[in-house]
């Protein structure tokens, strides 16, 4: 099969053919590419940031990439009855196994014995690729893979953050979204489809704001070097802070101003990531009794819920296609941060 394979750290990609993925196990399940989300986590992996992890997993280079993958069932083990070749299907991130205490509480993402296609074991940036019965979505009626693929971990991760936050967000209420990007442009519409907060939306990029006012913002700010942006924010709040922060960022900066915009019972939720946050633990944690809470993508139980949104059209993907044969474009663009919404590699 031709696949989109990165070579080494901080190397370009290179699309060459590689073997076809084989069922090897009797739940196993090989999927026919249709969609695969480019994510800021290929970013990290292709920088070498995730170097510790791969060693850990046992994952060397050459590697390929892609954890946000849609497609056709091509072929399934002796074990898989619930979906048949050619079925549609939305692929859950982690292949999970089932047993373990994690799974059988619904806590997919803390499974003890996991396969992470595309971050510790190979992804979906090819014309196919394996994972196990237990992560197979089907698609409703009605949805493409090129309609749902980015949901599988850009809007898992989002919807997540925002199931955290529903109790905090009763009317009345105000909550600050870090980015409108990849992850901010699908938490806007679930945020605003299930609540009825106020919501400020803070990006550095004008066209993204633009953006998030469709997708349901009440307010934007535009985030300015000299940091008049906070200042901004809490004149929108009245002097009293945001209720709730949801942090799809996570580094460059907007993690401190998540924790400098937060009011009284504050709760900044964290979703996204490579930054380290340092704060002053006495005035801007205990005093004003902040919270801060970590938000790992989701379940698969959340990621059919999303689906439903998005089968009745209250979550809509903004997507920017690339041929494989693009996947360094698609990487420049989305690490320039000129990406709208959430680009995909289409096989």
């Amino acid at each position: 099969m031709r696949a989109a394979v990165l070579p080494g750290y901080d190397l370009d990609f290179v699309v060459e053919t590689i073997p076809d993925p084989m069922i090897q196990h009797s739940n196993d399940v090989i999927v026919k590419v249709g969609a695969a989300g480019f994510c800021r986590t290929d970013i990290h992996i292709w920088m070498g940031q995730l170097a510790e992890l791969h060693k850990a997993a046992g994952v060397s280079m050459p590697f390929v990439c892609g954890h946000e993958t849609a497609g056709w069932v091509v072929e399934v083990g002796p074990g898989v009855t619930h979906v048949s070749v050619g079925d549609a299907v939305l692929l859950h991130p982690l292949a999970t196994c089932g047993y373990c205490m994690a799974c059988r509480r619904g806590d997919d993402m803390h499974c003890e014995d996991s396969v992470f296609p595309g971050i510790a074991a190979q992804g979906g940036f090819a014309e196919y690729v394996k994972t196990n019965a237990r992560a197979i979505v089907p698609l409703p009626e009605g949805l493409t893979p090129r309609d749902v693929a980015p949901l599988a971990d850009a809007g898992l991760t989002a919807y997540r953050a925002v199931r955290k936050a529903l109790p905090l967000t009763t009317p009345g209420t105000r909550t600050v979204v870090m980015g409108a990007g990849g992850l901010g442009h699908i938490g806007i519409q679930a945020l605003r489809s299930l609540s009825q907060t106020d919501i400020i939306v803070v990006d550095r990029s004008e066209q993204a704001l633009e953006h998030a006012k469709i997708w349901g913002a009440d307010h934007v700010v535009s985030t300015k070097d000299d940091g008049s942006h906070v200042k901004e924010i809490m004149d929108l709040t009245l002097g009293n802070g945001a209720d709730v922060v949801l942090d799809f960022i996570g580094e460059h900066g907007p993690q401190f101003d998540a924790i400098n915009v937060l009011g009284r019972h504050g709760t900044d939720i964290i979703a996204g990531y490579g930054g380290r946050l340092d704060f002053d633990i006495l005035a801007q944690l205990l005093t004003p009794e902040a919270t801060i809470v970590g938000s790992l993508v989701g379940t698969y139980n959340e990621l059919v819920e999303l689906l439903a949104l998005t089968s009745r059209g209250a979550v809509t993907l903004t997507t920017t296609e690339f041929p494989l044969e693009g996947i360094n474009d698609a990487l420049s663009t989305l690490n320039s941060g000129s990406m709208i919404g959430r680009g995909m590699l289409i096989p």
